[in-house]
């Protein structure tokens, strides 16, 4: 059964540049479809839900949202129906995206509602409406960031991780990265960050308490979650010919990319033995690829 047991995670060296010495955790070899740090923020909130008999599962994300896809996929498997709050009232007549024809066919009901509706999350009239008709249902906020995910993400991290000096993750809601921070507070911390959203830094204190190694980078988002340049796209492709890792345009191919310019534009002012975490996220490269194609962009090729 999903999360009874995690299957132990390899770290995978990938190369050295100058004095610098990158290894990649595989987070994204967790599961097939419930992939990186989705599995661990979601593993308590669903064994939770499932304790307290639960009937349903409500979450919320955009359209092309790993966390909509791994909940789909997770409720699917624990045989509990799963529903959607989607960012965008205009997406019900269009065309499904793959990430939202996935969902759909891991027995999510999709529910589209207006942005800004979707920025009131749970206070939107319509949520307020469902989970008054359904008070058995599970509520997961947008990302899956809440003190049981950081439980999940706590476990990320093992004795073996001690020798790296540097620890770095991508930071969409600050879950990850506030559960890296406290598994490891005397560890060096770097999350980047893929939308210059000023609340993550006040998430990540509020689930930190008063750990201080951290640091969060908002110039690595090249355009925030729903810009892909040809640069980034170009690394991704050359990443994974030579390393046979592929990497998402969204979360982890953005963060190595800045890695990798930040040491050979010599600005990398932290320590040598890095460790990468990779989140997963891989579900979204068709939905990127279409995109891409339709405006004549070369694509990620894996």
């Amino acid at each position: 059964m999903l999360f009874e047991a995690t299957p132990k995670i390899p770290n995978q060296f990938v190369t050295q540049i100058n004095e610098f010495s990158i290894t990649i955790k595989r987070e994204d070899l967790i599961h097939p479809l419930v992939s990186g740090n989705k599995y661990r923020k979601l593993k308590y909130n669903l064994k939770d839900a499932l304790e307290n008999k639960a009937t349903s599962i409500v979450t919320f994300g955009g359209a092309y949202s790993n966390h909509l896809a791994a909940t789909a996929a997770a409720g699917a498997e624990l045989k509990i129906q799963t529903h959607g709050f989607v960012r965008g009232r205009e997406l019900a007549s269009k065309q499904r995206n793959p990430t939202l024809s996935f969902c759909e066919e891991q027995g999510m009901e999709l529910h589209f509602i207006s942005r800004n509706a979707y920025r009131l999350k749970n206070k939107a009239p319509q949520v307020l409406r469902f989970i008054e008709n359904n008070p058995n249902a599970y509520l997961i906020p947008e990302g899956g960031t809440n003190e049981l995910a950081i439980q999940g993400c706590k476990e990320i991290l093992n004795p073996e991780d001690q020798k790296f000096s540097t620890i770095c993750c991508a930071v969409g809601t600050g879950g990850t990265f506030s559960g890296l921070v406290r598994s490891a507070p005397e560890k060096e911390l770097l999350g980047f960050v893929v939308a210059k959203d000023p609340s993550i830094k006040k998430t990540v204190q509020n689930f930190t308490e008063n750990h201080k190694q951290w640091e969060l980078l908002y110039d690595h988002d090249y355009g925030g979650y729903g810009a892909f340049p040809s640069e980034i796209i170009t690394f991704i492709n050359v990443f994974y010919e030579q390393h046979q890792i592929l990497l998402d345009p969204l979360y982890t191919g953005k963060m190595v990319f800045g890695i990798f310019t930040l040491i050979k534009n010599k600005k990398w002012h932290w320590g040598k033995n890095i460790l990468v975490i990779h989140t997963g996220g891989i579900q979204g490269i068709q939905g990127v690829n279409l995109r891409l194609s339709q405006k004549g962009h070369a694509t990620i090729q894996y």
